[in-house]
């Protein structure tokens, strides 16, 4: 999820601590668990810092070692001790228990994004995506806040207001994941044209009933589409070009970032006077026409690397980092 989501579901495990007598009780240790809850909240993702060295160590590892199993111990011991020190909270268990949720709950939630996480590791680096909640979901971003809202206005105990709301996002979690495996098992059975070795699949939208939906086929290129209100459209046809520089591309260090993290990728070659441009772009992603999820490599006539860039870029600030010339052809 989103860090702002991220946030607010550790301060809603702050106001659920309170189901714990002891918690409830002592304010020092109700301090200690709300340090706990928010930092256990965001520890996961402190791998953004990765950024200052590169965009693409970043985004080969971001949610990658630090969502990883061992690592959520790691946090959890850290950010206790931590929280303990700055309060003088002698109930440790209490306050590594709520810790230990929020740190495993940020993990958990991550799953069930697009991106996914590497959370079987050191067992395996295979990247675990659910593709159920996109990173931000409005419906349990906004029921959070009404509840802290709730909560600062004291309109009823805190351990009560989350209780109803962490139920309530159970039940939108199980139904969210109910539809998403109706869809995809639907497109699959309606599909007439449907051959062996292709295979749907069904990516969550920000909107409640809109769906991204990608299918690859046999030949290895994807059929785009849009799943909204019960109505189902293709909107795009994309397969990688042949082309020396394309290859030439797979030994690029951001292109092997992005390549690392999706099997979604597809190539785009586009030849300038001045060389090459190739697109590589992850067909999970698409807003307003654009996929905006990319790695490009630029090459002169001779394929030696000129500039390149990775990540999340509209098709304008693209223009402007890599100093294309939108003219030349």
């Amino acid at each position: 999820m989103d860090s702002a989501t991220h946030l607010v579901v550790g301060i809603g495990l702050a106001g659920l601590s309170h189901l714990d007598p002891l918690v409830a009780g002592d304010p020092s240790l109700a301090v200690a668990v709300y340090i706990g809850t928010i930092a256990g909240s965001q520890a996961p993702d402190l791998d953004t810092l990765l950024r200052l060295k590169s965009n693409a160590a970043y985004i080969r590892h971001h949610r990658g070692i630090t969502h990883s199993l061992p690592a959520i111990i790691v946090w959890t011991m850290v950010i206790t001790a931590i929280a303990a020190a700055i309060t003088g909270t002698p109930h440790l268990s209490h306050l590594a228990f709520w810790t230990l949720i929020a740190v495993g709950i940020h993990v958990f939630q991550d799953l069930f994004n697009v991106y996914g996480t590497q959370a079987l590791r050191p067992i395996s680096e295979r990247w675990i995506a659910w593709n159920i909640i996109h990173i931000f979901d409005p419906i349990i971003f906004t029921l959070l806040v009404i509840g802290i809202l709730l909560w600062i206005m004291q309109i009823e105990a805190p351990q009560r207001i989350f209780g109803v709301v962490f139920t309530i996002i159970v039940f939108y979690y199980i139904w969210r994941t109910l539809a998403h495996a109706w869809l995809q098992r639907s497109l699959t059975r309606a599909d007439t044209a449907f051959e062996e070795g292709e295979r749907y699949t069904v990516f969550p939208t920000y909107k409640i009933g809109v769906w991204h939906v990608v299918k690859r086929m046999v030949d290895g290129s994807y059929r785009i589409g849009d799943w909204s209100m019960r109505q189902f459209q293709w909107l795009d046809h994309v397969r990688s070009d042949e082309h020396p520089a394309v290859e030439a591309s797979k030994s690029h260090d951001d292109i092997r970032a992005l390549l690392y993290l999706t099997e979604y990728a597809c190539a785009e070659c586009i030849t300038h006077k001045w060389g090459y441009e190739v697109r590589w772009t992850d067909v999970r992603y698409r807003h307003r026409k654009q996929y905006p999820f990319v790695a490009i490599v630029l090459y002169d006539r001779d394929l030696r690397p000129i500039d390149s860039y990775v990540g999340w870029l509209s098709q304008s600030k693209l223009e402007r980092r890599l100093r294309l010339d939108t003219d030349g052809t």
